[in-house]
């Protein structure tokens, strides 16, 4: 199962994360999660949308550079070696991860996990051979 993520490019400078929040909440997006990675003179910000479609536009006419791409979303157990579970079946397939974030949902008993694999399909396999919830998009939105 897969969940569209909205990955968008930023320029490192003041003001532009700003500007890509005030244009997803003028469009009524919300956002469920989000990563940032930066480096000197750019950014790559990550988000979990209720809706991508209308983020991936709002941006665009924004002039913000972004795309959409697949990622897969865990539950994780809410106890010590949780993560440890789905770490260990995705190393025992040799699953390379690529990124991985938290959603931030207080009102989950189980924390969720998103995910970015080199090998998407076999990491999905993998955890569902180790015994891991995997989230659909429908899920996770309701």
């Amino acid at each position: 199962m897969k969940v569209r993520q909205l990955s968008v490019f930023l320029e490192n400078k003041v003001g532009r994360l700003a500007k890509v929040t005030q244009l997803l909440g003028a469009a009524n997006v919300n956002i469920r999660a989000l990563s940032v990675a930066d480096t000197h003179d750019f950014g790559i910000l990550r988000l979990i949308v209720d809706d991508v479609e209308a983020a991936e536009k709002c941006l665009r006419e924004g002039k913000i550079v972004c795309r959409i791409n697949n990622v897969t979303v865990v539950a994780v157990d809410n106890r010590p070696g949780g993560l440890a579970k789905v770490l260990c079946a995705l190393n025992a397939a040799n699953i390379n991860i690529e990124y991985m974030y938290a959603i931030a949902e207080p009102k989950s008993e189980r924390p969720l996990i998103v995910f970015r694999f080199s090998e998407g399909e076999r990491a999905v396999a993998a955890l569902r051979n180790g015994g891991v919830e995997i989230i659909s998009e429908k899920e996770l939105f309701g």
